[in-house]
């Protein structure tokens, strides 16, 4: 009989060897990209590029994090403290026109230019002799997940040429490397542009630099960049750097702001002079020594990958006309880890809504974080995907944040504790921007959360006493004296608000946003009640506090099943305005919360299932991305692979960037989520292995998915089947494993890792 749990050692190893063969994760093309969604991105957290591949003249377009236009400011809105209990009574009494109407006269204030906008930091443009983009042969242009390193190669007049980009995290700068294999073949012209508000000027023969500033308060920033040939030589040409007759050529470049330095030009300067002293190969080794071990933490195979030679953009063609591609599906989840990777390092702000990548001075959206969803949905992947410290920038944002989100929640709305509406910029501002409709008052308690989530992934009790538990604690002070009781059942509802961004039809006819209990916001007061109960009795902590909060919960609304079997949205059963709209926020209990559940709460369970099939399967692509993750919590695997086929092939762009439209990095990372959600769930205090493998995937395997508790999992499957999971726990501790309808327990010592096999769920318990 086979052994059922066995220590790791062997089994464990011929994995791990069998998927290091398989070949690399690349994105490639067999031509340049033609607009700015088929470029490729690359990016060390804080500094980014998407890179063009052009063969005449190279353009990258640059990014740095801190460049925002717009500076703090605060507005008390005193107006809306005073006008809060008559919207309430109008709403309570049914007379939501007149609520509305109260609320767009003092809840709402116009657009501010100094919330600013993410701007682009510059453009870089390397042209060559007009002869070298003649007759250009054997192009490839290709990203290495494996390396984080963007190439383009291509032959003219018998000369390979190899253009290598990437942007270094140990540096803190971007790296441009021109080569051919012929001496002496690179001459080109180097320069910086941008659209406004900046200068140009060469500072001796190998560089030049750019200076600037973003209005409305913003900052001021500095671009440098220096040149370094091998063989030939550099001079300057006006504002542009020429290089005559080089064996090669390495551009480094720079950027900073008074964000972070009161002289960004000194700080740019040496970093850039320090690295392009370094010999090349020493910068790209480190460069992929600090990468590696992060993206090599997870791999993933869905089976064998016959398309691996296909360029990236057909293979997305394929899917679009209806192909399954389950490698390309492995491949979208690698790109957004690789994306995460390269847009929130922790000493980088936040991934905003394109992460770091933006070439318009008034992006959509402003490029900001929006926090009714979209922020969070960034950082879904960040735990199970096995990337935990790149939450860093979002836990200090919330920091940032609190001392503004308890202005906000004493002038507005006269509570104790923090608060915060839709959307944040890096000045930490709180604001309430655009109509009364869009009011949303649950913004920090879903950020709180996050950080209770990071402490569930890797339980730590400094952190939970230090960083966690008093942001929950202010966080819940705001809902206690926030709180009111609903006329009808003397339920405890948080109100006014909306129910992101969806409207109901009142029974007067007109249609409405704003009411007392939406569903969502009782969802995430529950959750972070809960939490803070649990984290509170984890430490001994505020025996007092935690009796009022148990009162509190016990009072809260229900979740309610309305007349259609839906889960309602609203406290009461109103029709929607819009039936399949995108958001489906009063699914937050199913996820990324955890109060619907098909083992625990069957009927909650049918009701969100019934929701998701009223809404459909369309929407914008983070849409998509939010119901992959859905439909895995419910446990239908193949309902999960339809919403991830229908992102790829109806919001995803030629360089796998999420299409809301226009780009917006969320869907990405919701993807990213959804998938480890199909592999592993542990929100329910088990490691439920496989709880929504779709028959897409037969066979496959992955490796270091974290679950709650401390764990790590690596997982084989064969035939629809598991044959084999490995479990690594960080501290001595008890995990109960599930498949399917079967469980059993393991106990593990601190750093112990037990490997069971097939038959470990169906014979007798040892």
């Amino acid at each position: 009989m086979m052994r059922h749990v066995i220590l790791l050692a062997a089994a464990e190893v011929a994995v791990r060897a069998g998927l290091s063969a398989a070949a690399p994760p690349v994105l490639h093309y067999n031509a340049p990209a033609a607009n700015w969604n088929e470029a490729l991105p690359v990016g060390n957290g804080r500094l980014g590029a998407m890179v063009f591949g052009t063969v005449n003249r190279e353009h990258l377009s640059l990014n740095e994090d801190s460049i925002w236009s717009g500076e703090y400011h605060y507005t008390p809105s005193p107006q809306m403290r005073e006008a809060l209990p008559e919207v309430r009574r109008l709403l309570f009494a049914g007379d939501y026109a007149a609520a509305h109407a109260l609320a767009e006269k003092t809840f709402a204030y116009p657009n501010d230019p100094r919330y600013g906008h993410y701007q682009p930091l510059a453009d870089l443009w390397i042209d060559f002799p007009a002869s070298v983009g003649v007759a250009a042969g054997n192009y490839r242009r290709e990203l290495n997940l494996e390396e984080a390193v963007a190439e383009t190669r291509f032959t003219q007049d018998g000369v390979q040429f190899t253009r290598t980009v990437f942007a270094s995290a140990p540096a803190a700068v971007l790296v441009v490397r021109l080569t051919a294999n012929k001496p002496g073949r690179i001459t080109c012209a180097v320069e910086l542009t941008r659209g406004r508000d900046a200068l140009v000027q060469a500072e001796g023969p190998g560089r030049i630099v750019l200076t600037g500033s973003t209005p409305y308060g913003g900052v001021r920033f500095a671009t440098v960049l220096e040149a370094r040939a091998d063989g030939g030589r550099v001079r300057v040409n006006g504002s542009r750097l020429q290089v005559e007759g080089a064996d090669a050529v390495t551009l480094v470049l720079a950027a900073q702001s008074t964000l972070r330095h009161q002289d960004p030009l000194a700080i740019a300067r040496e970093q850039a002079a320090r690295s392009v002293a370094q010999p090349w190969e020493e910068l790209r080794a480190a460069h992929v020594r600090d990468y590696q071990p992060l993206y090599r933490r997870v791999t993933l195979s869905l089976g064998p990958d016959p398309m691996g030679s296909v360029r990236t953009d057909e293979r997305l063609a394929r899917v679009k006309a209806g192909a399954g591609d389950p490698a390309l599906a492995a491949l979208f989840f690698q790109f957004g880890r690789y994306l995460l990777i390269s847009s929130s390092r922790p000493d980088a702000l936040p991934a905003n809504l394109q992460g770091i990548w933006n070439d318009s001075y008034k992006p959509a959206w402003f490029s900001d974080y929006t926090i009714n969803i979209n922020t969070q949905m960034n950082y879904w992947p960040a735990e199970p995907a096995n990337l935990a410290e790149l939450t860093e920038p979002l836990f200090a944002l919330i920091e940032k944040l609190r001392p503004v989100g308890r202005q906000a929640a004493r002038d507005r709305y006269g509570c104790r504790g923090w608060v915060l509406s839709t959307r944040t910029a890096p000045w930490a501002t709180s604001e309430l921007r655009g109509t009364a409709s869009l009011l949303f008052n649950d913004a920090a308690a879903w950020l709180s959360l996050h950080l209770w989530d990071h402490y569930l992934f890797a339980p730590d009790g400094e952190f939970l006493a230090k960083r966690v538990y008093p942001v929950l604690k202010e966080s819940a002070e705001f809902y206690l004296d926030f709180l009111v009781a609903e006329p009808k059942h003397g339920w405890l509802v948080a109100g006014p608000a909306g129910s992101p961004e969806n409207k109901f039809k009142a029974p007067d006819g007109s249609s409405g946003a704003l009411t007392m209990g939406p569903t969502m916001s009782q969802q995430i007061v529950r959750e972070l009640f809960t939490a803070c109960l649990v984290a509170g009795e984890t430490l001994g902590a505020d025996e007092p506090f935690r009796a009022e909060l148990k009162a509190r919960l016990a009072k809260l609304a229900p979740m309610q099943i309305g007349r259609h079997g839906q889960l309602q949205e609203w406290l009461e059963d109103f029709e929607e305005v819009e039936p399949q709209h995108r958001h489906v926020s009063h699914l937050f209990g199913l996820h990324p919360g955890t109060q619907i559940s098909p083992r625990l709460t069957p009927e909650l369970a049918a009701a969100a299932r019934r929701t998701l099939e009223r809404r459909g399967d369309g929407g914008t692509g983070w849409s998509k991305a939010w119901k992959i993750n859905f439909w895995a919590r419910l446990l239908d695997g193949d309902h999960a692979h339809k919403m991830l086929h229908e992102l790829l092939a109806q919001s995803t762009l030629p360089n796998l960037f999420d299409n809301h439209p226009p780009f917006q990095i969320d869907g990405n990372f919701g993807a990213t989520a959804g998938i480890a959600e199909m592999l592993l769930q542990s929100h329910l205090g088990e490691l439920h292995l496989l709880p929504a493998l779709p028959s897409a995937w037969p066979t496959g395997s992955v490796t270091g998915l974290r679950a709650r508790g401390g764990f790590t999992v690596d997982l084989a499957w064969s035939d629809g089947k598991l044959t084999r999971a490995t479990v690594r726990a960080t501290a001595a501790s008890r995990a109960t494993l599930r498949w399917g309808e079967r469980t059993r327990v393991l106990e593990f010592e601190r750093g112990g890792a037990k490997t069971i096999e097939a038959d470990f769920f169906t014979a007798p318990a040892p």
